[in-house]
């Protein structure tokens, strides 16, 4: 099956005729370096991008990106929020769990080796581009599992019987690839979250503010102004859900911010704030760069963290412990985590009350943090980063706020300081003499928290 790239007519090449089966949607372009004609190479042997489906599930979406070896060997190139996964088709056999049994974070034992289910979800076909093997369509239905165990990645795909077809294959980065003919890093500025000739401009239609920031690969945004939910998926902006009222949250850092890390340009395009079952709360910003893709930022009351999602998955059989890359990260906490606060462009669904359950692994300061829904599962790391080091990174663009609720140490001093003036004030008016030495005790008590206080305003 091709479809055209001027006109989106899908032809399909049935025996020795070839027939005019109707137009394919748009696919929506996104944060994506891949393009139609791309090139890398894997395992010695040359490939090239020809063709391309877009997919999408309650709480996001993803590309496949159909690719012809040199040799005439076929694979997909699975990309989802800037992480990929190289597969081939190898022959079926008998023995696999039924679909519906198949439970994110779950080991299963598949040819010998163990696999964690990643993810298990029915999928729509929204959009394709280009040269593709079999017959789809808008609305063509994808029931499939994901499965990893380390870097190695398998993909179970019910969706035309029972008994599935298998894919196995690695994750890999487009580095190891070697790709070339990628899409240019003004390019996937100037189109991610649009359709072309579609939305040039995009007013929020709940309250009629610009929405800068556009989405990516969920095509979900959140207003900065009222907290709407946008999907921009079709051609005009429909609201999924409005905020009942504005949360007037301060974050340190604020949505555009950009960052220069590791020579790479980034930029954060979406901020939430998360509680625990103990209302505990934290600050999670994404960030994205052409060349680096996505990272997290994460601003807690311990400090600051700089977190990445994991390619190899570490090993997890249910206990207390993983081992990734020989090292062992023992269990720190399980609980589950609550959006109450979103605005920005995500790359999944998000919105207030998104739930996930998570555990965390310790080894030293570095940590590892599975995250479960009933539908996926996801690995990442984090690493500590110091205060100076996010000035260094964003400058003057660093919020010195302090919350609303806190008070400064001059504020609370000088409030005991009236305290004591009034408590004194009968025995100064007694004993003249007295006033000298309480007015030094009163100025040992103001100037040194006024001086702290200057310190950690220029540190914030």
């Amino acid at each position: 099956m091709a479809v055209c790239a001027y006109c989106k007519t899908t032809v399909l090449k049935d025996a020795e005729s070839v027939k005019n089966i109707g137009k394919m949607s748009e696919v929506l372009e996104d944060y994506s370096p891949l393009q139609i004609g791309s090139s890398g190479v894997f395992g010695g042997n040359a490939f090239t991008v020809i063709g391309r489906i877009q997919l999408r599930y309650t709480d996001g979406m993803w590309n496949e990106w159909y690719v012809m070896f040199d040799n005439g060997k076929p694979a997909w190139l699975g990309d989802a929020s800037g992480q990929f996964m190289l597969t081939s088709e190898v022959p079926g056999g008998s023995h696999f769990p039924p679909f519906s049994t198949l439970v994110p974070g779950h080991p299963y034992s598949i040819g010998g080796q163990t696999y964690s289910a990643s993810d298990v979800r029915t999928s729509e076909c929204i959009g394709g581009q280009g040269e593709l093997p079999f017959k789809v369509g808008q609305g063509y239905q994808v029931k499939a599992a994901d499965l990893r165990s380390g870097r190695s990645f398998m993909t179970l795909d019910y969706s035309d019987s029972e008994q599935p077809k298998i894919y196995v294959g690695h994750a890999v980065t487009l580095d190891e690839m070697q790709c070339q003919l990628l899409r240019e890093d003004e390019q996937i500025k100037q189109s991610a979250g649009k359709y072309h000739g579609k939305i040039s401009t995009l007013s929020c239609p709940s309250c009629g503010s610009n929405a800068a920031f556009l989405p990516g690969l969920t095509s979900t945004i959140v207003c900065p102004s009222c907290h709407a939910q946008l999907d921009v998926s079709a051609s005009t902006a429909q609201v999924l859900a409005v905020a009942s009222s504005v949360a007037q949250i301060q974050t340190t850092l604020q949505l555009g911010a950009e960052a220069t890390i590791n020579g790479k340009s980034f930029q954060i395009i979406g901020l939430m704030r998360v509680a625990d079952n103990e209302s505990t709360q934290w600050t999670e910003y994404l960030m994205y760069s052409p060349k680096g893709g996505f990272l997290w930022l994460i601003e807690t009351d311990e400090g600051w963290a700089r977190a990445i999602v994991l390619d190899e998955w570490p090993i997890w059989s249910q206990e207390d412990s993983v081992l990734l890359n020989n090292i062992l990260y023992q269990k720190l906490y399980r609980y589950p985590a609550t959006v109450v606060f979103a605005i920005g462009a995500f790359n999944w669904r998000v919105r207030n009350g998104y739930r996930t359950e998570v555990v965390e692994f310790q080894s030293g300061q570095n940590k590892l943090a599975a995250e479960m829904t009933a539908l996926e599962m996801t690995w990442s790391q984090s690493a500590p980063v110091s205060v100076d080091q996010i000035h260094a990174w964003f400058g003057n663009t660093v919020n010195a706020h302090k919350q609303n609720t806190e008070e400064s140490l001059p504020q609370i001093s000088t409030k005991f300081l009236w305290i004591i003036g009034l408590l004194n004030l009968i025995p100064m008016l007694l004993a003249p003499d007295s006033w000298i030495p309480i007015m030094l005790g009163m100025a040992a008590i103001y100037y040194p928290a006024k001086y702290l206080n200057s310190l950690d305003r220029g540190g914030a």
